[in-house]
């Protein structure tokens, strides 16, 4: 199978990566000083589920010099979708498939704007990963888990899938009802970057702290009330499970947002916390903590914060 990764930070680097382990032919379209790096020593991954080094990987900032595939793994931040979306056609064929891993509920739709809908399959990964330093990608162990739309037993999506569970440190699964998994992941990730960002710290200390973890509850039941009010069906008590899946957590695990604010770059924050605050607004569903959260970071949205 023949899989590009548009994207190839920490979380498509890794997916790319192990995909690589499995056998698969992996493209990786980077850029900057991890791009240079790629190409000249290439990928390393660092995992509790095991390192690895890929000395022969296909890098390029140019999609054009890949050509059709497969399979499209879109792993962009947020703010670059469109940017990105617009430099996807040279890998689209009769057969692709894309599979968006990103953030929010807004991913498919924006993409949808340059690809056909029928190929793009939304997904939701479960896998804490960062560039540690170009060329690496860094993960604290955790979940390993991605979940992706099945588009009723598209081949395509199931070799995807097959190929993952012969990859180390990558399961996945598809569904044919993803929009549960990518709600309740936005209520998940919308309250832990919120909390994280906002403390500085990882969530091991945020749940020390009685103030921060009633914090994060906070934020947590204002989300699950906004899924709700959009048609949601979150079980009864979602709230407390997941401050409970955020105990199983290594206590250093950051947001991707936290990494991205210490590192003074643009942040997701408004398909996040502001998307939660958007949402509250037009259900009249009181969302207090999460309007804290946007007001205290949209001074670091665009410009980032100094490292």
């Amino acid at each position: 199978m023949k899989v590009a990764v548009m994207g190839a930070g920490g979380m498509g680097g890794y997916v790319g990566g192990r995909l690589s382990q499995a056998g698969e032919e992996a493209h990786f379209i980077a850029r900057g000083a991890h791009l240079s790096a790629i190409r000249d020593a290439g990928l390393r991954i660092e995992s509790p589920y095991g390192n690895a080094h890929l000395t022969s990987v296909a890098a390029t900032d140019d999609p054009s010099t890949v050509g059709p595939v497969d399979v499209v793994i879109f792993t962009v931040k947020l703010f670059d979708t469109e940017a990105a979306a617009k430099r996807l056609a040279p890998l689209i064929g009769e057969r692709t498939r894309l599979v968006t891993l990103q953030n929010g509920i807004d991913s498919r739709a924006l993409i949808a704007r340059h690809v056909p809908s029928e190929r793009i399959a939304a997904g939701c990964i479960y896998v804490s990963a960062s560039i540690s330093a170009p060329g690496v990608i860094s993960s604290p162990g955790g979940a390993q888990h991605m979940v992706v739309d099945g588009l009723g037993g598209d081949p395509g999506i199931a070799a995807l899938v097959a190929a993952c569970s012969r990859a180390p440190g990558l399961e996945a699964s598809a569904t044919d009802a993803i929009a549960p998994s990518i709600w309740e992941k936005f209520v998940v990730l919308a309250a832990f970057s919120g909390a994280t960002c906002l403390t500085r710290r990882p969530i091991g200390a945020v749940l020390e702290h009685r103030e921060t973890r009633d914090f994060l509850k906070q934020l947590l039941e204002e989300n699950a009330a906004v899924a709700r009010a959009s048609g949601q069906a979150l079980a009864p008590g979602t709230p407390e499970r997941i401050l409970g899946f955020f105990a199983t957590l290594p206590l250093g695990t950051k947001s991707s947002m936290l990494l991205d604010l210490e590192a003074g770059r643009p942040l997701e924050l408004p398909w996040l916390a502001g998307r939660i605050v958007e949402l509250g607004r037009r259900h009249a569903v009181p969302v207090q903590a999460n309007a804290a959260v946007v007001a205290a970071l949209t001074p670091h949205v665009r410009a980032g914060a100094q490292p």
